[in-house]
């Protein structure tokens, strides 16, 4: 899986309106010059603005999804948050979250009451803000590649969360990464992964993945998991479906819940 880093997050639509460009008065003919660096100021700003606080706002970056033309399972994870918690109760009280973004839904789990979270981060962090490399700093958020065992012991998370990485795994890794899923969870894990079909959020896919998303049926993964002796978790299937009938939650991503091994 490539390392190298890529700015596919901070990408705007050609042609949007720039701020503070109409104010400029026609009579005061401004030259060529001030009027590059006005409208630079002006996309150096509405960009801070996008990313301010920490790694920005749910609309915000639903938004930037719908604007880059794909689906964010990550972003997916962050507004499934109430119904994993009616699914999984007590389960939801040190969670880790396995992504890219991943510093946006541990920040959001963090802000839960009883609610302890990490994230491990398969790419490259050159672009996170600050809030994010605080997690880092802190050992909340680590880089890791997830081809390779996770830098955890046994059942150190009661629940862990896996969205926007899978779908970039061979099957040769992805049975490793499965594994080490379960083996880290206590309670069982959950799989976000993409709709055959779907567009990623991500447009550059080749340079950060170094791999196109391979988007599996849902049949696919049912074989692959009773291939690896993966168990799927039926009551919390069950109580994750029933959440979500209250709530009109529509998944724009499929979920699966599995069993750890124990």
């Amino acid at each position: 899986m490539s390392r190298r880093p890529v700015n596919t997050s901070r990408r705007f639509a050609d042609g949007g309106s720039i701020p503070f460009v109409g104010s400029l008065h026609a009579k005061s003919r401004p030259s060529p010059l001030l009027s590059i660096v006005l409208v630079a100021v002006g996309a150096v700003l509405l960009i801070g603005y996008l990313y301010s606080g920490s790694g920005g706002s749910n609309s915000d970056k639903e938004a930037l999804s719908k604007l880059e033309g794909g689906v964010s399972c990550t972003l997916e994870v962050q507004k499934a948050l109430p119904i994993l918690k009616k699914a999984y109760g007590d389960s939801m009280r040190k969670v880790l979250h396995v992504g890219p973004d991943t510093c946006s839904v541990v920040s959001k789990l963090l802000k839960e009451e009883d609610t302890e979270a990490w994230g491990v981060e398969p790419y490259d962090l050159d672009d996170a803000d600050g809030n994010c490399k605080g997690l880092v700093r802190k050992g909340i958020v680590r880089m890791a590649d997830i081809k390779f065992p996770l830098p955890y012991r046994p059942k150190s998370f009661s629940l862990v969360i896996a969205s926007d990485s899978l779908d970039y795994l061979s099957p040769r890794y992805l049975n490793k990464t499965l594994l080490e899923l379960a083996r880290v969870s206590a309670d069982g894990f959950v799989v976000f992964a993409g709709y055959p079909g779907q567009h990623r959020a991500k447009v550059a896919e080749l340079s950060k993945f170094g791999r196109p998303a391979k988007l599996r049926s849902s049949s696919w993964w049912i074989r692959y998991f009773v291939q690896t002796n993966l168990e799927e978790n039926e009551a919390a299937t069950k109580k994750f479906e029933q959440a979500a009938a209250k709530r009109s939650y529509q998944q724009a991503c499929q979920v699966f819940h599995l069993k750890s091994h124990h």
